[in-house]
């Protein structure tokens, strides 16, 4: 086990601009979208940040990003597929040999079908679950030989773990699994000074946001949402610095709600009509 290393030593006070100062986060799936979002900000607050997935071009070029815009923390990418176990155990001892060991790890790796359960196949199933919910488990175990007493693991689920739509099996399955897999990991690593919560993103707008949102669509599903707005990964990012930082060290086993309201919304139709009457 790793020697502690507790958010704010070296003077970076809680709630700060660097209150993740010296820590080492591994952000799988964070050559784009919510996980570029979340390493930038663990960046910004002195936390130097291990970008990972399958493209290079694409993590390479966030963690120059990173690097130009001269923040606290420094930028590395490792090329990794969660797919493999192979790789998620390189990653874990390439980061640990880089920096002396790991502070924070973020779970975002994900891919999404658009079966349902009578259409889906094995294939469909073995592609979502070893990604989404077998490469966060992998990544857990292979890593915490090297997380101090004062770690933090941030899961990265949907808000299709508590309400759903038809043809999104198995993604909407595993998404609830993880919710259960944080809480096992709570509990199991909690007396090891290790935290693990889950965040649940609805609405964000990344690249497949605005594919499927074309033909006005957007303005459409902003409207769904009692904040008037679709979400920015800044806004996950904001709230997986709080799950990182000493500012959440009583916080694990939750699992937390950024979608804007939206899953607080039983009639859209209501919503609407009330928006119009207060505008």
């Amino acid at each position: 086990m790793a020697e502690p290393h507790r958010n704010g030593e070296n003077g970076a006070g809680s709630g700060g601009p660097t209150r993740l100062e010296n820590q080492t986060a591994i952000i799988t799936g964070s050559t784009r979208g919510i996980g570029a979002g979340i390493a930038r900000r663990f960046a910004s607050e002195g936390a130097n940040v291990v970008i990972s997935g399958r493209s290079e071009d694409a993590g390479s070029a966030v963690a120059r990003e990173i690097t130009n815009a001269s923040t606290p923390g420094e930028a590395t990418f490792f090329e990794a597929d969660m797919r493999a176990p192979d790789e998620i155990t390189a990653l874990v001892d390439d980061t640990a040999d880089r920096y002396g060991g790991i502070d924070i790890l973020v779970n975002n790796a994900a891919v999404q079908t658009e079966t349902g359960i009578r259409e889906a196949t094995l294939e469909d199933w073995n592609f979502v679950v070893e990604t989404d919910f077998r490469g966060y488990w992998l990544l857990v175990r292979e890593a915490i030989e090297y997380v101090p007493d004062g770690g933090s693991i941030i899961n990265i689920s949907s808000n299709h773990a508590r309400v759903t739509v038809p043809e999104t099996f198995p993604y909407n399955a595993v998404k609830a699994g993880i919710d259960g897999m944080t809480r096992a990991m709570a509990v199991e690593l909690g007396p090891l000074g290790i935290r693990a919560n889950t965040i649940n993103p609805g609405w964000i707008e990344v690249d497949r946001t605005r594919e499927e949102l074309a033909d006005g669509r957007y303005e459409a599903v902003e409207e769904l949402h009692p904040v008037d707005r679709i979400g920015q990964p800044a806004d996950v990012a904001g709230v997986a610095a709080f799950l990182a930082s000493d500012d959440a060290a009583f916080v694990t086993g939750s699992s937390i709600l950024v979608d804007g309201g939206r899953s607080a919304v039983m009639q859209d139709e209501d919503l609407l009509a009330y928006k119009q009457t207060v505008r």
